[in-house]
Formats: structure tokens, C-alpha cells, sequence
């Protein structure tokens, strides 16, 4: 069976025709962006690299990653954000970059150890079994490459933070974005990553101030938090 929620893939397709407004619901995954593809490039450096991103959605991440690097593969299940994803590269004028309607697990079958880079970011606290996915993304790695990973921690801040304050206070979110019995703790995520062959290589934590309206990272882990792997030799 496939790893997939159809309430979350049916949440974020209703929205596809929004993904590349910078003032939508997707408001913060356009200003969270530059943050998370520097830190991935500082670590990883993606040039001449072939890349892969997981859960892609309409392509933020993707599309700003192949402008960098030699190749890029997006991947998702939600076909109306892949439309939209497809549609933008194309008006942008990004031609490395691939988008296809495939789980991570069935692609891992098909091209295990293909790439240098895999992102999956924000997408594993959406699905019925991250872990699954987890193992996804170290069997797609190349041996000795890079696997990157940011979700939301799971605890008491995190719930205040990241539900009631940006869905319900702050409306940086559509409510009902995120369920909390699905946040992820750091400690269950460096140890599913362990299990499948990944040595943890650095962690980041993503803040937010709602007076300044500005993100940043930082070493603070306990809401919005990045994870960066290695697959071992």
C-alpha cells in the first residue's frame, strides 16, 4: 500500500493554484526558502550535483535548487501541485529540473543510490509512516551523499507555536494544516535515520518573529527544526 494520506494530499491540492503567491497560505514556505536552500548548499554544495526532493508540492524548493545544481528530481503524489510546479519551471525558464506523480518508496525501488542530494522537507509530519520514507530517502542516496530532512517537534512549545499561534492567532497557515499526534521529536528522527544507514551530521532549528515578521535559524530544535544526514560508505 501506498505511504499516503488522500485528507492531506486532497488539503494541498485544493491550493495549487496558489503555491507561487507570495502572499497565500504557501507565504511561508516562500520566505522559509532562502533559509533552508543555503544551509543545504553550505553543507552539500549542489553544484554539478543530481538532486531529489521529496514531497515537492508545486516546486519551491525544487525549482531553486536546479538553478543550482546539475539536475533536479521533484517528486509527489498530489498531481495538481505537480501541474503547477511543471507550469511555473517552464514560464521561469528551468529546464533541469523533473517532476513526476510517484511515492518515494517506489522510486527508491526503481533508482536506489541515484542521487547526491535528497531533501524532504516539511512532508514526513503529513504522511502515515515517516519512517517509510526515511528508509525511501537513504536507499534513493548515493553512497557518502547528503540527505536533508526539517519537520516540527513534538511537545507542548510546538503545539502553541506551530498550531495555535500560526494557524489559529497568526493565520500564517490555513487551520487544520497540521496535526500534532504527527509531529516528529529529533530523538525518533535520528533514530529511524540510524536504522537506515544515515550518520547525523548537523541539525537547525527555525524561528520566527511575529513583531519583525522575519525567520532564522538557529540551534533551537523544539518547534521547526532541520536535520542533516550522510549515507555511510
Amino acid at each position: 500500500m501506498t505511504n499516503v494520506d488522500a485528507q492531506e494530499l486532497a488539503k494541498f491540492s485544493d491550493l495549487a493554484h496558489r503555491w507561487w503567491d507570495p502572499n497565500s497560505e504557501f507565504r511561508p514556505l516562500h520566505e522559509i526558502n532562502p533559509l533552508r536552500l543555503e544551509w543545504i548548499d553550505e553543507l552539500a554544495s549542489l553544484r554539478g550535483k543530481t538532486v531529489i526532493d521529496i514531497g515537492c508540492g508545486g516546486g519551491i524548493l525544487a525549482e531553486a535548487m536546479a538553478r543550482r545544481a546539475l539536475s533536479v528530481t521533484g517528486i509527489d503524489l498530489a498531481a495538481k501541485p505537480l501541474g503547477v510546479a511543471r507550469l511555473h519551471a517552464m514560464e521561469a525558464g528551468v529546464t533541469n529540473v523533473d517532476y513526476r506523480e510517484i511515492a518515494a518508496e517506489a522510486l527508491a525501488s526503481e533508482k536506489p543510490a541515484s542521487f547526491d542530494v535528497v531533501t524532504c522537507m516539511e512532508m514526513l509530519e503529513h504522511v502515515p509512516d515517516p519512517s517509510s520514507v526515511v528508509r525511501a530517502c537513504a536507499t534513493l542516496v548515493k553512497p557518502g551523499g547528503w540527505v536533508f530532512f526539517s519537520t516540527l517537534n513534538r511537545n507542548a512549545k510546538a503545539f502553541v507555536f506551530a498550531i495555535v499561534g500560526a494557524e489559529y492567532l497568526l493565520n500564517l497557515l490555513p487551520k487544520g494544516t497540521h496535526e500534532y499526534a504527527r509531529f516528529i521529536r529529533p530523538s525518533e528522527l535520528a533514530r529511524w535515520c540510524r536504522d537506515a544507514g544515515l550518520s547525523l551530521e548537523g541539525t537547525r532549528g527555525m524561528q520566527y518573529n511575529p513583531l519583525t515578521k522575519r525567520y532564522w535559524l538557529s540551534a533551537d530544535t523544539s518547534v521547526n527544526y532541520l536535520i542533516a544526514c550522510r549515507r555511510l560508505p
